[in-house]
């Protein structure tokens, strides 16, 4: 349930009192655990149903999420939703199978707050969608690298290599300049919107659940507000969780100070024409390459992505020479592997800011961990960072949300892997 510029208690049928927050007495020994979590996207949701599921059952618990557009309003929202455990060069990202089987679980667990559970996914309501992706080759080097990495897959996510014909059983009209294309069968496409509604619904079920139960109970509220500075918060909670992805930086106690990179990415939304009879089957996978398609449908797709570095607009409308910009980038690289885009006509585009985490010898890799260094060391609670999730938030944001949650329950960032901690020590 949301409600604009107001305090509504999720999970419960009617409209809660208008509360501030900010206006309420801490006694942190007889009142429920009380945690903050700034921000509505893949992160911030994924940190809110860990907290929910592993905080003791005999405690009370309170969570606000503060997200000034509410569910999914960032870069969460508007993503590819491409889902899958590699690199571009088809190799094992970073822990990346755990990554994988926690955001598979995830997806479940939304789909069934939904009542979408072993629901056809063939039509334009879907969650998921489970058809795979394919990517072609795209020039020698891109398939030797590809070959070799390919045959080291993880068997939860199998990558098979396949001729141009076979490629054409699977998409017809597709073009495999080299004869080869590698298939992700499990692969999945995500609706991240739809998908971040869901978790959130999931998350309202456990409160309902508290409710009715002899445990304590837990409380969920959303507020449609953005924090302007952290210490506003001060005193109020035992934790506060930043999952603000590029906005991180625009807070004054972290800005200037985060290893990130922001970059602006466009995403255009295209459809089949009614004159045209021919559509996009529906046993047919996405595809990846320099450019993607994210299949919606059997005549709807999104197409991305632009990149454009150091961008700090966040806005998600795209402007009509952005837009046709982001068009003359992306339909030349489409049309390598897909000829028939020719046939497709632009609807609309949106576009998302995201946080680049910086490069490491395990590759780019989220940003978690205690930041009550930057934010002052005699703060009352906890400051909490969950970020930098770059281009893969989807894969990232369910395992890391389960470790934050755990972390910041336990006051305890050893839980938390040194990899993911390392850039504090960049800027201390």
């Amino acid at each position: 349930m949301l409600l604009s510029d107001t305090l509504t208690p999720a999970g419960h049928g009617q409209l809660g009192k208008i509360i501030s927050p900010l206006s309420l007495s801490p006694s942190f020994s007889s009142r429920p655990l009380r945690y903050a979590v700034l921000g509505a996207g893949f992160a911030g949701l994924s940190v809110t149903w860990h907290l929910l599921k592993n905080s003791p059952k005999e405690k009370e618990m309170r969570i606000d999420i503060y997200d000034e557009v509410g569910i999914g309003g960032g870069a969460s929202g508007i993503s590819g939703g491409l889902l899958h455990p590699y690199s571009p060069k088809a190799k094992l990202l970073w822990r990346g199978a755990e990554c994988w089987k926690e955001s598979l679980m995830l997806l479940n667990v939304a789909e069934a707050a939904a009542g979408l559970s072993g629901v056809d996914d063939s039509d334009d309501s879907f969650i998921v969608r489970r058809r795979g992706i394919l990517r072609p080759a795209v020039n020698t080097k891109n398939l030797i690298v590809l070959t070799d990495n390919a045959q080291n897959y993880d068997a939860s996510c199998r990558i098979e290599t396949i001729d141009e014909d076979t490629a054409q059983k699977l998409v017809p009209k597709i073009h495999v300049p080299f004869n080869s294309a590698f298939y992700m069968p499990e692969a999945v496409n995500v609706h991240p919107l739809r998908y971040l509604q869901a978790l959130f619904l999931a998350c309202q079920n456990v409160v309902n659940e508290s409710s009715t139960s002899s445990h304590g109970q837990k409380e969920l509220y959303l507020h449609k507000k953005s924090v302007q500075n952290l210490l506003e918060l001060e005193g109020e909670y035992d934790a506060v969780i930043i999952c603000l992805g590029a906005k991180a930086d625009m807070l004054p106690e972290l800005s200037g100070r985060l290893p990130l990179r922001t970059c602006r990415g466009v995403i255009a939304h295209l459809q089949l024409p009614a004159n045209i009879r021919e559509e996009y089957p529906d046993h047919a996978p996405s595809i990846l390459s320099d450019a993607w398609l994210a299949i919606q449908g059997s005549r709807s797709l999104y197409m991305g992505s632009t990149w454009e570095w150091k961008s700090r607009n966040s806005n998600p409308n795209v402007s009509v020479d952005e837009a046709s910009r982001a068009l003359q980038e992306l339909l030349p690289k489409v049309s390598a592997f897909y000829p028939a885009i020719k046939d497709w006509t632009f609807t609309k585009a949106n576009a998302g800011l995201r946080a680049m985490p910086p490069l490491t010898a395990h590759g780019s890799l989220p940003l978690l961990g205690c930041v009550n260094y930057f934010v002052g060391e005699n703060v009352a609670g906890k400051y909490w960072l969950f970020g930098g999730l770059g281009s893969r938030g989807l894969l990232y944001h369910a395992w890391l949300g389960n470790l934050m949650a755990r972390a910041v329950i336990s006051c305890n960032e050893q839980v938390i892997p040194s990899e993911l901690t390392a850039w504090k020590n960049i800027n201390r």
